[in-house]
């Protein structure tokens, strides 16, 4: 697979400047080299990765280097699995190419780059397009959300917009059904008829859907669940979610 602008390693590591992202991390960084669509600068990859890499049938492979050398670019703690690549960040669609899209979702003011990273992951399990971020209560592309997505990253596309009521308005436009989770509501998420086009809307953990959100859906609806807490962290909110509409929509 071509890859466009992969230099192969050499000199000393760096920390990823401005507009460019280290991802770390086997499946993150895997994903990151066979999708066509990412710019990758560097990569830098212990020799027992480099190993993995040509089974996986990576072409171009650098030199190996040692693991301290990615502890330096990645930053203490990380768990970088011996492989880490220094890449610009994907290209963002607008909100008008979604045209062709079938389910999406948005999150309203999700800061913690964990949860949207494991978001990302459970929606391209689930297939969804595309991940509506607001700009400026959003994690960036980072390593930390680039390793909890797992890959995802590189195959759901991830959307910011500078107003959220405006962007659903124009999702609603395109013909999107837009279902707001919301635990204190009445009505399960299992009595919901979904769309042909789905957007489904989860707020931040604690505040949840904003008003002027919550006003902007076409129904709100809850999780039913058994147990004493009525509520999850909003990633596991998003998988079990897609996996009751995916299975409505299937049926």
């Amino acid at each position: 697979m071509k890859r466009r602008g992969r230099k192969p390693g050499g000199g000393p590591p760096r920390a990823g400047s401005a507009g460019e992202t280290v991802i770390y991390g086997w499946h993150s960084a895997l994903a990151a080299l066979e999708n066509p669509q990412r710019h990758v600068r560097k990569v830098l990859a212990t020799r027992n990765a480099l190993e993995r890499l040509a089974e996986a049938g990576v072409p171009n492979l650098p030199p190996p280097v040692e693991a301290r050398d990615i502890d330096r670019l990645t930053g203490a703690g990380a768990v970088h699995q011996g492989i880490a690549i220094i890449a610009d960040p994907l290209p963002e669609p607008d909100v008008d190419a979604l045209a062709d899209a079938k389910l999406l979702l948005v999150l309203d003011q999700v800061t913690d780059p964990h949860n949207v990273g494991a978001v990302l992951r459970s929606a391209a399990a689930f297939g969804v397009d595309a991940v509506l971020l607001t700009e400026r209560h959003g994690p960036d592309e980072s390593g930390v959300l680039a390793k909890a997505a797992s890959g995802g990253l590189e195959h759901v596309a991830l959307l910011r917009v500078k107003n959220l009521a405006r962007a659903l308005d124009e999702l609603a436009d395109l013909g999107f059904f837009r279902i707001g989770l919301d635990s204190e509501h009445a009505e399960p998420l299992d009595a919901v008829a979904p769309g042909q086009r789905n957007a489904l809307v989860l707020g931040a953990e604690g505040k949840g859907l904003r008003r002027l959100t919550r006003e902007k859906c076409d129904v709100l609806a809850r999780l039913d669940v058994p147990g004493a807490i009525k509520s999850l962290n909003v990633s596991n909110a998003a998988a079990v979610a897609l996996y009751a509409l995916t299975r409505k929509s299937r049926a």
